[in-house]
C-alpha cells in the first residue's frame, strides 16, 4: 500500500507550496486534447473528458474517503490538478465537509530549492506545518492525496541533498506517518495526469497524445468507466476483502518467493492480520486508502526475513529511478543491496534509520490485475504497485495486527512489526513468480504459480 506523508504534507519541499485557503485561485494551464477521437467535436472531448474526471472526484469523496458530514478535509495536489481538486471540492461540501483546505505544489518551486538552496537548509524542516497537520488528523480531519509529481525531477539534483531533506521532513512528519499508517483517520490517494509525468511515461510520442494517453490508463485503473463506480468499488472490495479472509483463516508463519533472482522467506509478524480493498479507520469510518487497489497485504516480522530478492520493476523515489534492485536479508535486516541504477539513492534510503533496513509490508497482488495488463511502466509506486506483489522497507501497517489500538509501540515490536521514519513499496512480483505459504510446523501450501492464484 502507498502512503504519501512528506510530499503530501509538502515537508520535503516546503518552499514548493502554495496556500490555499477558500480563496479564488488564479493560474495559467495548458489544456491538451485530453481523450480525442476522429470524428469527436472539441465539444464532445471536453464532455466526455468532464464526465470522466467528475466520475473520478466522486469516487475519491465517496469510495475512496467515504467523507463523513461535519469532517473537514485536507488535500495536497501539484498545481496542476487543479480541475479534480475543485472536483472534489463540489462533492465534499456536498456530503457535508465543514472546510476543504487545499496544498499545492509547484515543480519549478520545489526544484529551486535544491538549486538555490543554502546547504544548511537540507537538513530543516518545518515542524510548525507538520504539527498542525498532525493535530487536524488528530482531531479527525480526512487527508487526500492527489499523485502526478515528475518521477524524474530531481534526477539531476545531488542524491546527498534530497537525502538529507526527505530525512530531515521524515522526521518532522513521525507523528503524522503514524496517524496514517495506524488508520487514526480516513485518507485516500488519487492521481492526475500531468503532462511532466506522462511525457515519462509515453516519451516517444507527441505530449497531448502522452496525456491522454495516460489518462486512460488512470480512468481504466480506477474502474471509474461504468454506469455506477462506487457500486463496482464496493463489488470490487468485496472480492479483495474475500481473499485477505482466506489468508487470515490459514494463519501462516511465513511466505517463501521463489523465481528470478528471488528465493526469499518472508516470516509474517506475531497475531498479523491480512488485509486488503475498504478498511475500517479507528473512527469508524470505512476507506479506501488507494484509488486503484489490487492488493492482499500485511506485516511482516522484522527479525524473520531471510535470503535474496530481485525486483521486477524499477522503483521511482524522491525524484530518482531506483532499477533492477537485488538485496540480502539475515535475520530481518539487508546485508547487502545492489542497483544497476540508482544504487546511491538505493543505499542513501536504507541508511535514514535501523528500520529502513527491514520490511515493514508484504503484498500480493495477481500477475493478471487489471493494472499488469495495460503493460505500461508507469513509475509511480501507487500504480506500479498494484501490477506486481511487492514489498516495503520501512515503516509497518499497525491496522495490519490483530488488537493494535490496544498495543503500545514497544508491544507492536515485539510482535514483528517495524518501525521507521521511511515506508517504500518496491515490486518483486511477475508472471515467473511463485509464492507458498508456511505453517507453524513449515507445512508447505502454494497460494501462488507463475504470478496467479492457485
Amino acid at each position: 500500500m502507498v502512503v504519501v506523508i512528506d510530499r503530501a504534507l509538502g515537508m520535503v519541499f516546503d518552499s514548493g507550496i502554495i496556500y490555499h485557503f477558500g480563496l479564488p485561485f488564479r493560474g495559467c494551464f495548458c489544456f491538451y486534447k485530453l481523450l480525442s477521437y476522429p470524428g469527436m467535436t472539441m465539444t464532445d472531448t471536453h464532455q466526455r473528458f468532464a464526465t470522466l474526471l467528475d466520475k473520478l472526484g466522486e469516487v475519491a469523496v465517496k469510495a475512496g474517503l467515504n467523507l463523513r458530514p461535519g469532517q473537514e478535509l485536507i488535500i495536497s495536489a501539484p498545481i496542476e490538478a487543479l480541475p479534480l481538486v475543485r472536483t472534489i471540492t463540489k462533492y465534499a461540501y456536498q456530503v457535508g465537509t465543514t472546510q476543504v483546505t487545499p496544498i499545492f505544489s509547484d515543480n519549478i518551486l520545489k526544484k529551486a530549492r535544491f538549486l538555490y538552496g543554502h546547504e544548511a537548509i537540507f537538513d530543516y524542516a518545518s515542524q510548525w506545518f507538520a504539527d498542525g497537520i498532525a493535530e487536524a488528523f488528530q482531531n479527525g480531519a480526512a487527508r487526500m492525496a492527489i499523485t502526478g509529481e515528475d518521477p524524474s525531477l530531481l534526477s539531476d539534483i545531488a542524491p546527498e541533498r534530497i537525502a538529507r531533506a526527505t530525512k530531515a521532513s521524515s522526521i518532522a512528519n513521525q507523528k503524522a506517518m503514524k496517524l496514517i499508517t495506524s488508520f487514526a483517520t480516513n485518507w485516500t490517494i488519487v492521481a492526475f495526469a500531468t503532462p511532466e509525468w506522462a511525457a515519462k511515461v509515453f516519451p516517444d510520442i507527441p505530449i497531448d497524445q502522452a496525456v491522454e494517453n495516460l489518462w486512460e490508463a488512470i480512468f481504466t485503473a480506477s474502474r471509474i468507466r461504468g454506469t455506477d463506480p462506487i457500486a463496482e468499488w464496493k463489488d470490487h472490495n468485496a472480492q479483495l476483502n474475500k481473499k485477505a479472509t482466506q489468508l487470515n483463516t490459514q494463519r501462516f508463519s511465513a511466505l517463501h518467493f521463489t523465481g528470478p533472482g528471488t528465493d526469499m522467506t518472508i516470516g509474517l509478524a506475531d497475531d498479523h492480520f491480512w488485509a486488503a480493498g475498504a478498511e475500517e479507520t479507528q473512527n469508524g469510518i470505512i476507506c479506501n486508502p488507494n484509488i486503484p487497489t489490487e492488493e492482499v497485504f500485511t506485516t511482516p516480522h522484522r527479525l524473520r526475513v531471510n535470503g535474496h530478492v530481485q525486483s521486477t520493476k524499477p522503483l521511482s523515489y524522491q525524484g530518482n529511478l531506483i532499477d533492477n534492485i537485488r538485496v540480502t536479508f539475515k535475520d530481518g535486516t539487508i546485508t547487502e543491496a545492489h542497483a544497476t541504477k540508482g544504487e546511491d539513492a538505493l543505499h542513501r534510503m536504507i541508511a535514514n534509520d535501523e528500520g529502513a533496513r527491514r520490511l515493514g509490508e508484504v503484498a500480493l497482488v495477481p500477475h493478471s490485475s487489471p493494472i499488469a495488463q495495460q503493460n505500461i511502466l508507469f513509475q509511480n509506486t501507487l500504480f506500479d504497485e498494484n501490477a506486481a506483489s511487492h514489498i516495503a522497507l520501512g515503516q509497518s501497517y499497525s491496522k495490519c495486527m490483530m488488537n493494535a489500538e490496544a498495543l503500545s509501540d514497544k508491544e507492536l515490536l515485539e510482535k514483528g512489526a517495524n518501525q521507521s521514519i521511511i515506508h517504500v513499496d518496491w515490486m518483486i512480483g511477475s508472471g515467473e513468480i511463485d509464492v507458498d505459504g508456511l505453517s507453524q510446523t513449515q507445512e508447505r501450501q502454494p497460494l501462488m504459480r507463475k504470478g496467479e492464484w492457485v
